[in-house]
């Protein structure tokens, strides 16, 4: 039942807002009572906070898994890297919309956890970049930070107009965005 409550929310918190959507159109779309709500939720601030905290996780948990493979290259890491965030757009789409649209609906207590954890998927892909020019695989001349929010500024944008059912694939925008960027990074 919770993750039906989570499923149901998310597709409320897409359209509707998370300030638009009360915890009554919740159950009201579910047929439950807000009894059933509260046995899992306190507030709908901790409905949003364990939606941010379950989508971010996974995506710490998929890069991590990428950064750690010894036999991938700087280049194949960022493609790697790039590549999970595009393809969760068709895997994780509501979600990661709510997480990018509705961070400032969070309270004060939970939004540290949730920018440490934003921040560290920031640090860890400006970690690959740095590891490649280390290795003489990246330009040097660039400045890794604004390489990162480059990257991440270009996929998280993403969520607001890719449609993963239209006319181009995952594969046209990931390969897209890794030839622009590595074409961009590649020395001279």
């Amino acid at each position: 039942m919770k993750g039906k409550i989570i499923e149901k929310s998310l597709q409320l918190f897409e359209t509707k807002g998370f300030s638009e959507t009360s915890i009554q159109d919740i159950v009201d779309e579910m047929g439950v009572t807000k009894g059933t709500f509260y046995y899992y939720f306190k507030s709908k601030k901790q409905l949003l906070m364990d939606i941010h905290t379950m989508y971010i996780s996974e995506l710490l948990k998929m890069q991590t898994e990428i950064m750690n493979n010894s036999e991938k290259d700087a280049k194949e890491k960022i493609k790697g890297i790039v590549s999970i965030l595009v393809k969760s757009i068709r895997t994780h789409g509501p979600s990661a919309r709510v997480f990018f649209r509705e961070l400032r609906h969070l309270d004060e207590k939970s939004l540290p956890e949730i920018i440490e954890k934003r921040d560290k998927v920031r640090y860890n892909l400006q970690k690959v970049i740095e590891d490649g020019i280390d290795s003489g695989e990246l330009r040097s001349d660039l400045k890794p930070d604004i390489i990162t929010f480059g990257i991440l500024g270009m996929c998280n944008w993403s969520y607001s107009w890719f449609n993963p059912e239209g006319p181009a694939s995952e594969e046209d925008v990931i390969l897209t965005y890794v030839e622009m960027t590595l074409k961009g990074l590649l020395p001279y």
